[in-house]
């Protein structure tokens, strides 16, 4: 795992979510077994946290399922951004689903 600045969990799925490069994705999952704490379900509480502070630093339209759903969409206002952030960025999406998931997706060891 890279080096990072020991803080709190939310700190470090918050590091690791700007990391992910501009037109990539990568999932809950992946970002939790990474960091060796917790679950996919804590990630996205903690994603889910930065859109309600309405943080714009961390993408977090940039994380979707472990299938390429959007999964977090109903986290966003209104839920379409997500969508519309994702395709600004090149990813094709549809039916909340982001298309050519494998060639997407960005696994956080790329930072190592």
């Amino acid at each position: 795992m890279a080096k990072m600045k020991k803080d709190s969990y939310y700190d470090l799925v918050y590091y690791v979510t700007r990391q992910i490069p501009i037109g990539r994705v990568s999932t809950y999952g992946a970002i939790a077994d990474y960091l060796t704490l917790g679950s996919a379900r804590m990630v996205g509480w903690a994603l889910t946290q930065s859109n309600q502070l309405g943080s714009e630093d961390i993408p977090a339209h940039r994380v979707v399922n472990r299938k390429g759903e959007l999964s977090g969409r109903v986290h966003f206002k209104p839920p379409s951004k997500m969508q519309t952030s994702l395709e600004s960025e090149g990813i094709v999406i549809k039916d909340d689903k982001v298309q050519d998931f494998k060639t997407c997706f960005w696994h956080p060891q790329e930072l190592d």
